[in-house]
């Protein structure tokens, strides 16, 4: 019979053997330095939310050993005037990615549908067309305690989950431009 399983038509390798055999490269941007220079756009309105996003965002970027120095924050009026920035940013060549954070919170009308929805699609359009990783930061809650519990209180804290997603669209992006 000879090695297990060979009757069978399975591997007769041993498991040495399997590993000097070429393997499909695997790539990914869960560790090491980050590149370049991070920009972060902000909505004012909403600060006491908008504020804690940020402080998450910041922290995030510190902690993987992004300076000081090579983040730069903008504040905006708005969550409508986000992409406006963020496509300044993005195209200007000296932004490995940009983070947009602010908190869109439902009224008595639909005004946040549209105000979500457009921000949203921009959002998405500048990364795509610029290759700029962008990160969508934007709360889109139905109450004041929903932004709340996503700035930092049960449900995390939605600045720090997309500077971390930044960090690693930035991290895998040099990757891949290396293939």
């Amino acid at each position: 019979m000879g090695r297990l399983g060979t009757e069978k038509g399975l591997s007769h390798k041993t498991g040495a053997e399997q590993r000097r055999e070429k393997m499909p490269t695997v790539l990914d941007g869960d560790a090491g330095p980050a590149p370049g220079k991070f920009a972060i756009v902000v909505s004012r309105y909403n600060e006491n939310i908008t504020g804690k996003l940020l402080t998450g965002a910041l922290e995030t970027l510190r902690a993987a050993g992004v300076a000081d120095s090579a983040v730069v924050v903008a504040w905006v009026p708005g969550a409508w005037e986000l992409p406006l920035i963020a496509l300044q940013f993005a195209t200007g060549g000296e932004y490995a990615a940009v983070i947009c954070l602010g908190a869109v919170i439902k009224g008595e009308t639909t005004h946040d549908e549209h105000i979500n929805r457009q921000v949203s699609l921009s959002l998405g359009e500048i990364s795509l067309r610029t290759g700029v990783p962008v990160a969508f930061g934007v709360l889109t809650c139905n109450t004041l305690d929903q932004a709340i519990h996503r700035s930092g209180g049960n449900v995390g804290n939605k600045g720090v989950e997309c500077a971390e997603a930044a960090l690693t669209m930035v991290r895998l992006l040099a990757k891949v431009r290396q293939k």
